[in-house]
């Protein structure tokens, strides 16, 4: 007799099977994929601590200014790569999708999946390293950190959910959002402490739920940081889950044309 598995057991066993060839491709597709992985942000870490060192700033708003760079960029880079990997995953596997357990949101959310899960990997790594040189990378507020990087994950889970649609349906939509990545990172507040910025600039600033994130992080690995006021976890949660829910409407409505591109 045939067993008949549950729509259920068979969603499990494709994000089991699409986790791999993604986790194979991510590190082994290209000659030492993994080290470049974990050298982007080292690279990025390493200068702005640099930069800082030069001009002998050693504290930045009452935080280390090693830890305050080293979790800021992890912390944007953990939106920014979960953005992107998500923004391509219905190009990168439409192969798949001649087999008919396999749909375009299956491969976003595995792909989003792998990259939270690379990216702790990766987080791991850098941290010990600076406890090893003797910096304190132990949160004080264990529990805030994590739900603040939490919604920044989810943030870039729907960011990229909702830009993969846009460029399937406006192929062009693809310079512009490649282009928004660096401003993003210059307004979110990874090189600069939100406190610092006069208002009413840093209210405007402030609408970016990204630097929410960042400011939320810092606080949180940092009892003396002073955090910018105005830094909202629920502001953050809120676009993370809006988003999504509309990446998901999205992706049910042009569920064909993603297939079909």
């Amino acid at each position: 007799m045939t067993k008949t598995r549950n729509p259920l057991a068979i969603t499990f066993d494709v994000w089991r099977a699409i986790f791999l060839r993604e986790a194979l491709d991510r590190l082994f597709d290209m000659r030492a994929a993994w080290f470049w992985l974990l050298m982007e942000p080292v690279m990025h870490i390493g200068f702005i601590t640099a930069l800082f060192t030069v001009v002998r700033l050693h504290k930045i708003a009452g935080a280390d200014t090693a830890v305050w760079i080293i979790v800021g960029m992890l912390a944007f880079f953990l939106f920014r790569r979960t953005g992107i990997q998500v923004m391509y995953a219905v190009d990168c596997n439409s192969p798949m999708f001649a087999y008919r357990q396999v749909r375009p949101f299956d491969t976003a959310i595995v792909r989003g999946g792998l990259e939270g899960f690379l990216m702790v990997l990766v987080s791991a790594i850098i941290l010990l390293t600076a406890a090893f040189l003797g910096h304190d990378v132990i949160p004080d507020d264990l529990i805030q950190t994590g739900i603040a990087l939490l919604g920044l994950w989810l943030f870039g889970l729907g960011y990229g959910l909702v830009s993969s649609v846009l460029m399937a349906l406006v192929p062009e939509t693809e310079h512009i959002l490649k282009i928004l990545m660096m401003p993003l990172y210059l307004i979110s507040g990874v090189i600069m402490p939100m406190g610092s910025v006069p208002l009413p600039y840093r209210d405007w600033l402030l609408l970016n739920p990204i630097a929410n994130g960042l400011e939320l992080v810092r606080q949180g690995y940092s009892q003396y940081y002073h955090m910018a006021p105005g830094a909202s976890m629920s502001y953050l949660y809120l676009w993370a889950l809006v988003s999504i829910m509309l990446g998901l409407m999205l992706y049910r409505r042009f569920d064909l044309k993603l297939v079909t591109q």
